[in-house]
């Protein structure tokens, strides 16, 4: 490809995490609102989001397998149209019958849409980019879905000026637009392999994982941890922001905006730090969840918003840490003809922690507020021994060699 291509390919493939995180992101703003317009329970109102992520997880490894048998735009396009359409649906039973359980199935929908769309998009990237540069992608896919989040609380917050269910009626443009740009400027290979039959196929799968399995589980954990804590904490400082400390509307939008942006620069930084050095790759996991069991450990004290805000943001320095790394030790420990199934998996592993967040942490919530944080600090602190004893980053003669550090090659 050309270099004036190859922007156009970042900015086509990167406009689909953007656009799915609006998919949950942009409801937390409105939560409060729905629960008082629809007269639904804080679990209820959760499960908005969690019935998203859930058909997502569920439905990602069939559709990474599909995208490594067929193509990942035949994918994914569909993918976006059937996203936008469970948004309509959502949007219209909220507006037209004030019904909760016709928005649960929009937003099924939606979640069914979302897997073939940002886990696939990973893939391609690892299909179209080598390397360093391979990488540095990787951390401006990060980055735009962290811009997403950083985006979601203001641009919800405006939708919610009209009225709450707005947001529902934007996620259609959204997803149009995304599926315009990767039909436009995303050029596969032409002369793709024919693929195998299923059951050889599932054989080199499981030799993947007979192999490979412990790191890379390993790294799904790490993955789904940052998604599983971030929106669990945003779910609950919604909450707070309103029931505490009276702040609603755009303000609310803005406050809950800061961790994102600080998680979207350390994103696009940490990308471009670690290139195609796997030991760089795993130091800088486990210092980010390090870094998250600090702040959540520190949250326990810091009940004021300004230093509870000082606080959360090096959760989120510690997310942007972690999340670029595990992207591009998945994406690039398979080759191509399986890139779709690992890496889709390692989308249902996100999606599931982004399902557990609000639910798990309504009830931690009831529990207590010190219990909380300190169940959390205690979970990313194991988080972060796990990656550090099981994922090994050493060639065969005991020498950091990025190139030797799995069984399999980087590829």
């Amino acid at each position: 490809m050309k270099k004036t291509n190859n922007g156009m390919t970042i900015l086509a493939v990167g406009s689909v995490p953007l656009m799915m995180t609006l998919g949950n992101s942009m409801l937390i703003p409105i939560l409060p609102e729905m629960k008082s317009s629809l007269d639904l329970s804080q679990l209820q109102v959760s499960l908005t989001i969690t019935v998203f992520s859930i058909a997502a997880a569920i439905m990602i490894p069939i559709v990474g397998y599909l995208s490594d048998r067929y193509s990942r735009k035949i994918i994914m396009l569909p993918s976006l149209i059937l996203f936008a359409s469970g948004a309509l649906l959502a949007g219209l039973a909220a507006a037209l019958f004030d019904s909760y359980g016709w928005i649960l199935v929009g937003r099924t929908i939606q979640g069914i849409g979302a897997a073939g769309s940002a886990p696939i998009a990973m893939a391609l990237i690892g299909d179209l980019f080598k390397g360093g540069e391979r990488s540095r992608v990787l951390g401006i896919f990060e980055a735009s879905n962290g811009l997403g989040k950083v985006l979601s609380p203001i641009i919800g917050s405006l939708f919610a000026l009209i009225v709450w269910y707005a947001v529902f009626f934007a996620f259609p443009v959204l997803s149009i637009i995304a599926a315009i740009l990767v039909w436009i400027f995303v050029k596969e290979k032409k002369n793709r392999q024919s693929p195998p039959p299923f059951r050889k196929y599932a054989r080199g799968l499981l030799s993947v994982f007979k192999h490979e399995g412990r790191w890379l589980f390993t790294a799904y954990l790490a993955g789904g941890t940052c998604l599983f804590t971030l929106f669990g904490i945003l779910f609950y400082l919604s909450d707070v922001l309103e029931t505490t400390y009276q702040i609603d509307g755009v303000r609310k939008g803005l406050i809950l905006a800061i961790p994102l942006l600080v998680m979207v620069s350390t994103s696009y930084l940490t990308g471009s730090k670690i290139g195609n050095n796997l030991v760089r790759m795993k130091r800088f996991s486990v210092i980010g969840l390090l870094f998250m069991t600090v702040s959540y450990s520190s949250l326990i004290w810091l009940e004021s918003l300004v230093p509870f805000l000082i606080g959360l943001a090096l959760s989120s320095i510690g997310a942007g840490l972690t999340l670029p790394c595990v992207n591009s030790l998945i994406t690039g420990a398979v080759g191509k003809e399986r890139r779709g199934f690992v890496s889709s998996l390692y989308g249902s592993v996100r999606f599931l922690g982004v399902a557990l967040g609000p639910p798990i942490f309504t009830r931690l919530m009831d529990w207590s507020r010190t219990g909380m944080f300190t169940t959390i600090a205690a979970f990313t602190f194991l988080v972060a021994l796990l990656v550090l004893f099981l994922i090994h980053v050493k060639g065969k003669d005991g020498k950091k060699d990025p190139k030797k550090a799995f069984r399999y090659t980087y590829v």
